[in-house]
């Protein structure tokens, strides 16, 4: 199976229809006109993803400040990304891209090594999506840390003009 490349700053974002932990329907659509950090983790309460997505919460009100919305994904199942966001109060969309159609869309899909084995899995990295639905900033193999200084980053800079 071919894994396709992650999107290039200007590209059309892929477009997605997931459902939420709440089982809601949550579509890039949804997010016209409005700026969405975009972030793929491979797996839900796990001590990265954990520290990544308490991040992101950490930063609501810094994103949202910046016009930035965020949607967290993932190939867990709904009831997992429910568990997740509840035992965090993380309260922003989590998806659930079980077959991970979405993250390959995005480049965030391929092979990775543990313990000198491969597989394949989610490839942790966030994209930055503008309010026209193109990507305005792309971090692939992004560190559960950087996220949201690199997305934070971004975003002032395309209120600045820099």
């Amino acid at each position: 199976m071919a894994i396709a490349t992650e999107p290039e700053i200007g590209d059309p974002a892929p477009d997605f229809t997931l459902l939420d932990q709440t089982g809601a329907t949550v579509s890039l659509a949804d997010f016209a006109g409005r700026k969405l950090l975009l972030y793929f983790y491979p797996k839900a309460d796990t001590p990265g993803c954990t520290t990544q997505a308490r991040a992101v919460h950490d930063a609501k009100h810094d994103l949202e400040a910046l016009d930035a919305q965020v949607v967290g994904i993932s190939p867990d199942p709904i009831d997992d990304q429910r568990t997740f966001d509840e035992k965090y109060a993380l309260g922003f969309p989590l998806l659930s891209d079980r077959d991970h159609a979405v993250a390959e869309a995005y480049g965030a899909w391929g092979i990775k090594k543990l313990y000198g084995r491969e597989y394949e899995g989610v490839i942790r990295s966030s994209f930055l999506v503008d309010e026209q639905g193109r990507i305005a900033g792309a971090w692939p193999k992004v560190t559960p840390k950087e996220t949201v200084p690199k997305a934070l980053d971004r975003l002032r800079e395309l209120t600045t003009g820099d």
